[in-house]
């Protein structure tokens, strides 16, 4: 009897082994409907199939239905996918599944939903029109219907509407019925619509020489400044893909950002170009998915889980911001997408592009091992200059809400000559904390060992780690006190602040509580596209990708925080954030400033930003982490367990290191740390501990790691703790 190994998701690292019907063969890849525990049934991915199994056959339960004639997963696809399943160490079904749109993990079929239209029946072909003068709507709707079939989905477009059809069959005048949707080939009419800019040297160097490779696997690093027109580089480079009738994949880090650039690509190509994003419906994703997938999409542009749509045929892969956070997945399985479309380009033997003004540490480490090739542009686009950097000593000055004199004077200046002014401040809400003026008492939320954040306009406090949310007390629940004021600022309370000191200015903030509603976001950026003097308060969100031609000033409010960490990646990100925030001033010919306010002015990491730039932090970057041995000179990977009591979680990792320490591969260069709390040691009513693996070979350290994994469902505590595994991590 056939025997089908099945990957469900579930949280084991292992398939199922079920009956095939006789005589029907399964190819790796297509979905079949089983059953799975009590009176349930699940739908899996056959990942192999075979005439054995473990079991005895007599205890294998027969699959109920096959649901693909052919796998669902292009070969590129499930080859990156079974790789990266025994990378990070992930069950094989939840990485599977990841990989598929919602409809068809529900077990929905893998094509494109029929299109209904409707059509005039012979009696309605046959019938006097005029015999319908009394309603003018249906005698317009059947004159239609006698010149063509109409698609339903184009009813909304036409001067009647669904009710004139819906009385005209029960007339027996028209009826509907479903046609499979004909696959459009956009081959044909391809041709290139929106304006071309005309390219520098460097840019027309870079297009040039990723064309010259476009026949195989390259990976380009291309290092331009904020404003250099990388994203004429992307579109001059997707020209010559489309042009030989391949399809390309965009990756962003967050859809909401870039609306800008979504629009340049559909305004450039005469092409489909299909945008996957959190706010489709199931239906919406899974017509992309398959669009892509059969050929109909020439671009696809989405965040990170856009890196699992199969395609027809793929001709370049471009990550814009390939430094971003965003990309790595912090949830379940937990994937870097920057890492796995290298791999996937790879394979597929095409040209991957990673974009940025300010490369992560690892590329360019790739790039000094000779992995990643280099293109520079380091000219602004146009004649934009670069911005004049000032650096504002805050100690002993007064200051109005986290303003300096001298800020709010060139503040002045610029809104004076009718431009833009943006503030940045990574911390949204009113204040960070809510204190007792009278005993001291903070609000703490319960479950994460952290202050809550006063938002003063809904009048509640929000834990931003868990989200929980409790109103503002009227009086102290420690002393009784009503004197309670707010701490810190935040977006929200220097808005406020800024109405009497600015009112002439119009003020926008822009954070997660201002943009959440659809569509506000691109609302607050076309009311800043308008011109004309304007202040913009924002966290990182306005640091990414946005060209505000008319801002000449920007200002960092509070850095200092980001100076002194624990974690020994936040010098790289404060970095990364200052370039891209200070590289939204004078991107227009207009002559930017940018002002950094802190206490610490002469901090080396501030000083070699300032005067020496990005790059120049990088090498020394990179040198200090060679001397600590730290990524990218060794990896890393992260273990961590949660529990209600803060004890099983340590004991169970206590096991684990013993375990990691007594495997036949582990070597001298095998360097453990932990059990240790983790850097947010409480979260959501968890306590969280971690233990870190750290060696210089990556594929020794993924060796200890898979012999152990193997083990780890033998230690006593393994079942009260819940656990993850975090290869590569970015976070402590």
């Amino acid at each position: 009897m056939p025997v089908a190994h099945v990957a469900l998701p579930v949280p084991l690292a292992r398939t199922f082994d079920y009956l095939l019907p006789e005589g029907v063969s399964v190819k790796a890849g297509c979905r079949v409907r089983v059953p799975f525990g009590k009176q349930q049934e699940r739908v899996g991915v056959v990942v192999a199939s075979g005439d054995k199994s473990e079991l005895p056959l007599s205890d294998l339960k027969p699959v109920i239905e096959v649901l693909d004639d052919e796998p669902v997963y292009t070969p590129a696809v499930w080859r990156m996918l079974l790789w990266a399943a025994e990378y990070y160490h992930h069950p094989i079904g939840d990485v599977l599944f990841h990989a598929l749109p919602i409809l068809l993990r529900q077990g929905k079929p893998a094509s494109a939903a029929p299109l209904w239209y409707w059509f005039a029946t012979e009696q309605g072909q046959a019938v006097d029109i005029n015999s319908l003068k009394r309603s003018h709507k249906q005698q317009q709707a059947l004159a239609a219907l006698r010149q063509g079939n109409i698609w339903r989905h184009q009813v909304a477009e036409l001067e009647f509407n669904e009710a004139a059809l819906q009385g005209l069959r029960k007339k027996g005048y028209c009826d509907m019925a479903s046609a499979a949707p004909a696959i459009t080939d956009w081959r044909d009419g391809y041709t290139l619509s929106g304006e071309r800019l005309r390219l520098n040297t460097e840019q027309a160097t870079a297009v040039g020489a990723i064309h010259s490779h476009a026949d195989s696997f390259s990976a380009w690093l291309l290092d331009g400044v904020t404003g250099s027109g990388k994203t004429e580089v992307y579109l001059s480079v997707l020209e010559n893909v489309l042009a030989q009738g391949k399809q390309a994949l965009v990756m962003v880090p967050e859809i909401g950002l870039t609306p800008q650039t979504i629009a340049r690509f559909r305004e450039r190509f005469n092409a489909p170009v299909e945008v996957l994003h959190s706010a489709l419906n199931d239906s919406e994703r899974l017509s992309a998915w398959l669009k892509a997938k059969n050929g109909e999409a020439a671009i696809v542009i989405g965040t990170r889980s856009a890196l699992f749509t199969p395609f027809n045929n793929l001709g370049v892969i471009v990550i814009d911001e390939e430094h971003d956070s965003s990309y790595k997945q912090q949830e379940g399985w937990r994937y870097h997408a920057r890492d796995l479309a290298v791999w996937r380009a790879h394979s597929e033997q095409i040209p991957v592009i990673l974009g940025s003004a300010t490369p992560a540490l690892e590329t360019l480490h790739n790039v000094r091992q000779g992995k990643y090739r280099k293109l520079k542009l380091s000219k602004r686009a146009g004649n934009a200059r670069p911005a004049v950097q000032h650096v504002l000593d805050l100690k002993g000055q007064q200051l109005q809400a986290g303003l300096s004199p001298a800020l709010i004077h060139r503040m002045r200046q610029h809104l004076q000559a009718d431009n833009q002014v943006i503030l940045f401040l990574n911390r949204r809400g009113f204040a960070p904390a809510l204190l007792c003026h009278d005993c001291g008492w903070i609000a703490e939320c319960p479950r994460c060992d952290h202050y809550y954040t006063l938002h003063q306009a809904q009048r509640h406090l929000r834990c931003h780690h868990c989200d929980s949310q409790r109103p503002v007390p009227r009086q102290c629940p420690s002393c009784g006190s009503t004197h309670l004021v707010p701490v810190g600022l935040g977006t929200e309370q220097l808005e406020e602040a800024l109405r009497p000191l600015f009112p002439e200015a119009p003020i926008s903030r822009i954070d997660r509580d201002t943009t959440s509603r659809k569509g506000a976001l691109e609302q607050y950026l076309a009311d800043v596209h308008r011109g004309g003097a304007r202040i913009l308060i924002g966290t990182q969100m306005l640091a990414k990708g946005h060209h505000f031609p008319d801002v000449t000033l920007v200002a960092l409010l509070d850095v200092d925080g980001a100076l002194f960490s624990a974690d020994f990646r936040s010098a790289e990100r404060f970095a990364q954030l200052y370039t891209q925030v200070s590289g939204r001033a004078g991107r227009a010919g207009k002559q930017g400033e940018v002002v950094l306010q802190t206490h610490h002015p002469e901090h080396p990491l501030l000083q070699t930003l300032l005067y020496k730039g990005y790059d120049e932090f990088a090498q020394q970057a990179l040198a200090e982490r060679q001397t600590l041995q730290l990524p990218p000179w060794t990896s890393h990977v992260l273990i961590r367990a949660e529990d209600h009591d803060n004890q099983q979680a340590p004991l169970f990792l206590q096991q684990l290191r013993n375990l990691l320490q007594a495997s036949p591969l582990a070597d001298d260069k095998l360097w453990l740390l932990g059990p240790v709390p983790a850097l947010a040691p409480k979260r959501g009513g968890r306590w969280r501990w971690q233990i870190v693996l750290q060696h210089p070979s990556r594929l020794r350290l993924q060796h200890v790691v898979s012999g152990t994994m193997a083990l780890v469902n033998t230690l006593p505590a393994s079942r009260k703790v819940k656990w993850v595994l975090d290869v590569d991590p970015i976070e402590g």
